[in-house]
């Protein structure tokens, strides 16, 4: 039923299909902006469809997954009936959602204030309303896909789960495509395009566990000794989960406040998005199990050497992304969203942003790395505690400097409290027996990845102001703007292996499938 995990290869096929996602991504909000620019239709939605994303980070990926996937890895590495539990994790979480639903639909007016009271009085509000009504459903359907591709995921059968995504930005790419085409509203077509993703997503993991011997249909509810497992741990989670999305609508309602803004961070968003997605999330979604199951197994130093690659791995790709960011958040903006109805002066609005992002970008990587330590111990206490004291930092840092620096006080306590929780979670882990022990190999490879991720980013913002002309020229700007990734690559790349950051024998190590534990008698 398992597979033994190789964790780059497996960290390599959640990253390509979380870059794919995330490429399609970048096509959705790259046609969103064309259509809808930073306009009323465009913040309208982009609240509107921010609601059901809230309640999935908190139902779903957050504390219900969190929760999940350790107590199914434990009983997958012991041969325990980790299918029953399966499904009666589904029953519950599938009642608890249609009932927030319901719920939702109603009170649907409160929701939007409760997300933007900037857009009270006028026609954003109306339109918040009305799409949040229609894109809320959402939730049941992919909160649902992420307990079985957390199912997947911890029998060692990552692809599926990872590709599942990719569905929702083609399907609401098609729907604006073909509505433009046949000159309808762009806007109504991209709600209505959610729901229907949120089923093909559901549909599609459904067939994948069923392929993998894992049929998961409704069942009669019942509350046994696992599922109250299951809720005790999942509380502290729950109340974390809270936090981080009482970080993100503090954000909000300071962007709503400024016209466009919302618009303007949630571009900044996708682009610092993508990195953090393809390596962050590739991290979390591996490790967790991986560390479930070593647990349950013993296998402290295997734990330690995994938790030593996963930060390793991340920061060589994570470093480079965010100095990119910091260097060149202009160039990168305007080539991407700079077209139709969203001018120049938007994308000098959302490269401030994405800078600031930037900053933050291996803060936010490296928090994935480090709370799988807690999570595969059943400890959601403790990330909710260090949460706890991150959503002040951030509440004060943008509600007190909103006056002074406008919709940018939003990424400031972001970025800030980012750092912040990262602090307060390498603290506690490393008070954790089989938890933080950075090895030599990283210690020596962190200053020469930095260093060389600084000699890019100098080199290609001296190359983005050479390039300044080509860059703002319709016909030229998308190849110059692609001879400087591929510049900063290679550069990159040169320094970090002449530095002995990275080495060929490192990748094939890592690459090499593990041995198997010899039977005992």
């Amino acid at each position: 039923m398992t597979r033994p995990v190789r964790l780059l290869p497996a960290f390599l096929t959640v990253g390509v299909w979380t870059l794919l996602s995330r490429v399609f991504g970048f096509a959705r909000d790259i046609m969103i902006a064309a259509f809808l620019g930073a306009g009323p239709a465009a913040e309208a939605f982009l609240i509107a469809f921010a609601l059901p994303n809230m309640f999935r980070r908190f139902f779903a990926e957050g504390a219900f997954n969190m929760a999940f996937i350790p107590l199914f890895s434990k009983k997958v590495e012991k041969g325990d009936d980790a299918e029953t539990f399966a499904r009666d994790a589904a029953t519950l979480l599938g009642l608890i959602l249609v009932a927030l639903c319901a719920l939702a639909l109603v009170f649907m007016p409160a929701l939007v204030l409760l997300m933007a009271s900037g857009f009270a009085g006028d026609e954003r509000f109306a339109l918040a309303v009305d799409m949040g009504r229609v894109v809320f459903p959402y939730i049941l359907f992919i909160s649902l896909a992420a307990l079985l591709s957390g199912v997947l995921n911890a029998m060692g059968r990552f692809w599926a789960a990872a590709a599942a995504p990719v569905l929702l930005n083609i399907v609401l790419v098609a729907a604006m495509g073909l509505t433009a085409l046949l000159g309808g509203d762009v806007a109504q077509a991209l709600t209505w395009g959610v729901p229907v993703a949120g089923v093909a997503q559901l549909a599609f993991v459904w067939l994948a566990a069923k392929r993998a011997g894992v049929t998961l249909l409704p069942s009669r509810p019942r509350l046994t000794p696992d599922l109250k497992r299951l809720a005790i741990i999942a509380a502290p989670a729950a109340l974390a989960g809270g936090v981080v999305q009482v970080n993100l609508l503090v954000g909000r309602q300071v962007a709503s406040y400024f016209d466009g803004a919302v618009a303007w961070l949630n571009y900044a968003d996708r682009l610092y998005q993508l990195p953090l997605g393809v390596v962050g999330i590739a991290i979390g979604v591996v490790l967790l199990p991986d560390l479930s199951r070593r647990l349950a197994a013993g296998d402290r130093a295997g734990g330690i050497s995994a938790i030593n690659r996963a930060a390793e791995f991340s920061l060589a790709l994570t470093l480079p992304a965010a100095v990119a960011l910091i260097a060149i958040p202009l160039p990168l903006v305007a080539v991407l969203f700079e077209r139709g109805a969203f001018g120049p002066g938007d994308s000098a609005a959302t490269a401030l942003a994405l800078a600031i992002y930037g900053l933050g970008l291996p803060a936010f990587v490296l928090q994935k790395v480090v709370q799988p330590v807690f999570f595969a111990r059943e400890d959601t206490r403790s990330p909710f505690l260090f949460a706890l004291v991150a959503m002040v930092i951030n509440a004060g840092l943008a509600i007190g400097l909103a006056p002074l620096i406008g919709y940018l006080a939003a990424p400031v306590g972001t970025t800030i409290s980012a750092w912040a929780m990262l602090a307060l979670l390498l603290r506690g882990a490393a008070r954790i027996d089989g938890g933080i022990e950075p090895d030599r190999r990283l210690r020596r490879a962190l200053p020469r990845l930095l260093a060389a991720s600084l000699l890019m980013g100098a080199l290609i913002w001296a190359a983005a102001a050479a390039l300044a002309t080509p860059l703002a020229t319709p016909g030229l700007r998308v190849a110059a703007l692609a001879g400087l990734v591929l510049l900063g690559a290679a550069t990159y790349g040169a320094a970090a292996f002449l530095s002995g950051a990275l080495s060929a024998a490192d990748l094939r190590r890592m690459l090499r499938r593990p041995r198997k534990p010899a039977p005992q008698d």
